[in-house]
């Protein structure tokens, strides 16, 4: 709690020594001469010393602290009755550390109650420590930076260097966590094809991951229907939805509604993009899954269920029908002129020339918005979760309850679960998989686009 109060007023000094050096560079060069860099840029510098060596150190001191305070309370008298175990002894010095920041909180070990106040005087002790340090270390930056100020110094280079920095910084930091989920996905999966074999997950058709005990583990894990599950629903019955909805009102908004209509019905069509997925999982179970369940009872079907593939399906393809109608849209749009007019002049029809050369031309478009749609379609997982169900099972029947491989992740690893058993690691396999697909089909719909855009650039 020091801390961050002390990481704000820094941020506030910074403000103050923006100000302070902006001023004097005004005050003392105003009149005299040509500068090398605005006011503005001298105000930058400094704040740029105040606040980055002090964050700097703030995240130093943040990283040891806890080291620190640990060894004082475990030094302390009241800390020997704490159990020799690791875990048991963790698991009290995290209830003493919600006691030591509110003392009104409820604690399950005895023990916790009394270290309590060591902790939490050893955390105000270094807390303070901290703050000085950080006090001390953005003055001294303040102070050298408001040295710097004169007509010479180039201060517009030098904070342009420090916001590329920033900039550099920002993009390595999306560059390095884009490594470490891969990272983490190839070492759990490692661990889970230690036990299990890959040939066995991959082209196994029985998935009962409970059931996984002795010598016949690998008999089941086999993905299959997992797999079947996800392009069924995601692929399959979601896209004959998109696809026909999203290429008709695309061509519905470039080839024929006015103005006016275009201006309403678009941004309208673009709203499906923002509604939250787990509203879109409401609306499946509770509107379309009972619906298409008496759909089914109609047609003669023995005790339909509310879970089907079909409820899953029509509703991921409706909250898929912006990303085919957008790239639709933007290719139709992409076309040059020419074509359709000679089409026209040619004696051709609007529906002729729509069919025989508008989407000819723009089918790389049309081919590339269809390949992310499907790529957003296999990775969600609300709708799968409320209205698909969780049986694997590999038919073609949509009215039966499948699952998919995101509903198999969330189930495997919520709640209490064993992190070092195959049962939880297959969900790092599963994410895995699901990952290299997802990859696969958005570097296709980015080749496609490049050819596209190249070829009527």
């Amino acid at each position: 709690m020091i801390l961050t109060g002390v990481l704000l007023a820094v941020i506030g000094l910074g403000l103050v020594g923006w100000f302070a050096a902006r001023g004097r560079a005004r005050l003392l060069y105003s009149g005299r001469g040509s500068m090398h860099s605005m006011p503005n840029y001298h105000g930058w510098h400094m704040a740029l010393w105040i606040i980055v060596p002090a964050l700097i150190a703030w995240t130093a001191w943040s990283a040891i602290m806890p080291g620190l305070v640990d060894g004082v309370v475990m030094a302390d008298p009241a800390a020997a009755s704490l159990p020799a175990d690791a875990m048991h002894r963790n698991a009290i010095m995290a209830e003493a550390r919600t006691l030591a920041a509110n003392p009104d909180a409820a604690a399950f070990n005895p023990e916790a109650r009394t270290i309590a106040e060591p902790l939490r005087a050893a955390t105000t002790r270094y807390g303070l420590i901290g703050a000085l340090i950080i006090g001390i270390v953005a003055f001294a930056g303040g102070a050298f930076g408001f040295t710097r100020i004169r007509p010479d110094f180039r201060a517009r280079t030098h904070v342009e260097r420090a916001v590329l920095g920033l900039l550099l910084l920002a993009s390595l930091m999306a560059i390095l966590t884009t490594f470490g989920i891969v990272a983490s996905l190839l070492f759990e999966a490692g661990m889970f094809f230690k036990d299990v074999s890959p040939i066995a997950f991959l082209t196994g058709t029985h998935w009962s991951p409970g059931n996984a005990i002795g010598t016949d583990i690998d008999d089941n894990f086999g993905a299959v229907p997992l797999f079947w599950g996800t392009i069924y629903i995601g692929a399959i019955i979601a896209m004959v939805v998109a696809i026909p909805l999203g290429l008709m009102s695309a061509i519905f908004l470039t080839q024929y509604a006015s103005h006016r209509v275009r201006r309403w019905v678009k941004p309208i069509l673009e709203i499906l993009a923002g509604i939250p997925t787990v509203v879109y999982g409401y609306f499946a179970a509770l509107t379309v899954a009972p619906i298409i369940r008496d759909f089914g009872a109609t047609l003669g079907m023995a005790n339909p269920s509310t879970e089907s593939a079909l409820a899953a399906g029509l509703v991921m393809g409706v909250m898929i029908i912006p990303f085919v109608s957008s790239m639709a849209d933007d290719a139709l749009a992409a076309v040059p002129r020419a074509m359709s007019d000679g089409s026209l002049a040619l004696g051709a029809t609007k529906s002729e020339t729509i069919k025989k050369v508008l989407l000819p031309a723009a089918l790389p478009g049309i081919v590339a918005g269809v390949m992310l749609a499907i790529s957003r379609a296999i990775g969600e997982t609300m709708i799968v979760v409320m209205a698909a169900g969780a049986a694997a099972r590999l038919s073609a029947n949509p009215f039966a309850s499948m699952t998919t491989v995101t509903y198999q992740i969330v189930q495997m690893l919520t709640g209490d679960q064993e992190f070092n058993s195959p049962k939880t690691l297959s969900a790092f396999a599963l994410g895995l998989v699901l990952f290299i697909v997802t990859l696969v089909l958005n570097i296709i719909a980015l080749r496609v686009v490049k050819k596209f855009r190249e070829a009527y650039d």
